[in-house]
């Protein structure tokens, strides 16, 4: 089109094929934009120049309603990655992102809005983070337990991010010494040593009374391994499994967390999507766009909220 829009003389099909062909193969062997990657198939050599063109793309639609119409479609893509670059480039680019970033947070809601199981975890996080006194974002307490839950075995990693609030690390130091006890090795003497040391030290960081009280009755019932391994190892065998399970009642009672989700495959899927999807939405605000501070307070204080408090916020 642009070759045939060049000259007043106009060109035979046949001649501004083969002029089209020549540019475009000049442009491929001198400048490397494109790359012709199947016979007769181009593309940019370089995804970023794709992704910036997509991104202006959106942006430049010519009235309000072509814009919504663009944006909209470009969140149907939120939970495939290889338009993360395009979210955040679209963000940068355009004058306000408000309305961006609010289909993305429905679209993200969306996501788990229908399945029962899902919003019954989302709301076990949510009852969860309001025990947590005076957390600096409650979102970001929503995020941890919702993460402690899905994945227990890396516990021990939320340590450090959570020295600032007592009770999620003592939940993240018990839900580690539950590990500690339950691994296949657990039979083993050092395993079970190792378990009563663990108890010992959260018995130091443990303000609740009742919970400091049924602790220590379980400690109580272990023998003291210093005096006689061999009694140690003899109960440990023949008590362990009622012991630990005594203490997931007690940490379930106490701290109402390491409940036994049961998440099929498609649900594990689908919150992995939402994570993801919720982790753009944070950094498309966390970048150079423009999101107004009321926009901008209510994304982040209704991450990772379940559909009925969420509506429950509307009608307020």
């Amino acid at each position: 089109d642009y070759i045939r829009n060049l000259s007043e003389v106009a060109m035979e099909p046949e001649e501004l094929q083969l002029e089209s062909e020549a540019v475009l193969k000049s442009i491929e062997a001198q400048h490397g934009l494109l790359t012709e990657r199947a016979r007769g198939i181009f593309s940019f050599s370089y995804l970023v120049f794709q992704e910036y063109f997509t991104a202006r793309k959106i942006v430049a639609s010519h009235n309000l309603q072509a814009l919504e119409q663009a944006l909209t479609g470009l969140v149907s893509h939120i939970t495939d990655p290889h338009w993360r670059e395009i979210f955040l480039l679209t963000a940068a680019m355009l004058r306000s992102a408000d309305g961006l970033v609010q289909l993305m947070k429905q679209h993200i809601d969306a996501l788990v809005a229908q399945d029962p199981y899902l919003q019954e975890f989302l709301t076990w996080a949510s009852q969860k983070s309001l025990t947590t006194p005076s957390p600096p974002k409650v979102a970001s307490t929503r995020a941890f337990y919702l993460a402690l839950a899905r994945h227990p075995h890396i516990a021990s990693h939320f340590t450090l991010a959570c020295t600032l609030d007592q009770g999620m690390l003592l939940d993240a130091v018990l839900d580690n010494l539950l590990l500690e006890c339950a691994i296949d090795r657990s039979q083993d003497f050092a395993y079970a040593h190792a378990c009563g040391d663990a108890l010992s030290n959260i018995l130091s960081i443990v303000l609740d009374a009742g919970l400091h009280k049924s602790l220590q009755q379980l400690q109580e019932q272990l023998p003291n391994p210093n005096q006689n391994q061999e009694k140690f190892q003899v109960w440990w065998h023949a008590h362990s499994s009622a012991w630990i399970e005594q203490l997931k009642m007690t940490i379930v009672n106490y701290r109402n967390i390491n409940h036994h989700w049961q998440f099929s495959q498609q649900q594990q899927q689908v919150l992995q999507r939402y994570y993801d999807a919720n982790q753009l939405l944070l950094d498309c605000l966390n970048s150079n766009c423009e999101v107004t501070s009321a926009i901008r307070q209510e994304i982040e204080a209704t991450l990772l909220l379940p559909q009925k408090e969420l509506e429950d916020r509307e009608w307020q």
